[in-house]
């Protein structure tokens, strides 16, 4: 059964704030045994609750937390941090990402136009109607052409001696 996208907003009736409370609650701590189990990392989840309760809740216990947090507390600083990204730098790192697909779209785009004129031109289309600098592109691709199908005679002759 597909669910409906949830509006995330305060929940103003106490008792279906509660419940929803304590259906995520459970939830979110299934999630990190999951992790924890999964991946064998060392996990914990504090969990603040209403005011209410006086005392926050830990998982595992309060005991395993104050462990967990102690040992990443005893890291060095820069250990701490150094998968820590800041808003600037994962944008950064977002956009050289879309930059270098950017490039190698390009490169895959003008192979492909370069091997549509080499086969237009294969058809009979006139060499003074492609610009200089597709013909020296062209030029390149063909000599590339032509090595891949020197490699692969050799393999051939090669496999065909053998037999």
């Amino acid at each position: 059964m597909a669910r409906n996208k949830v509006k995330l907003a305060y929940i103003e009736n106490n008792a279906a704030r509660k419940a929803s409370y304590n259906k995520r609650k459970k939830g979110l701590l299934k999630k990190v045994n999951e992790l924890s189990t999964l991946c064998g990392v060392e996990a914990c989840v504090v969990i603040y609750s209403s005011a209410s309760d006086s005392q926050p809740e830990a998982w595992p216990s309060t005991v395993a937390a104050h462990r967990i947090l102690s040992g990443f507390k005893a890291l060095p600083a820069e250990e701490q941090s150094n998968r820590t990204l800041t808003q600037e730098s994962l944008i950064k790192q977002m956009i050289a990402k879309a930059e270098e697909r950017l490039k190698k779209m390009r490169e895959e785009n003008r192979r492909m136009e370069l091997t549509q004129i080499m086969f237009q031109i294969f058809g009979g289309k006139a060499l003074n109607t492609v610009k200089r600098e597709d013909l020296n592109d062209l030029r390149m691709l063909i000599d590339q052409n032509l090595n891949a199908i020197d490699i692969r005679l050799q393999m051939l002759n090669e496999s065909y001696v053998l037999q």
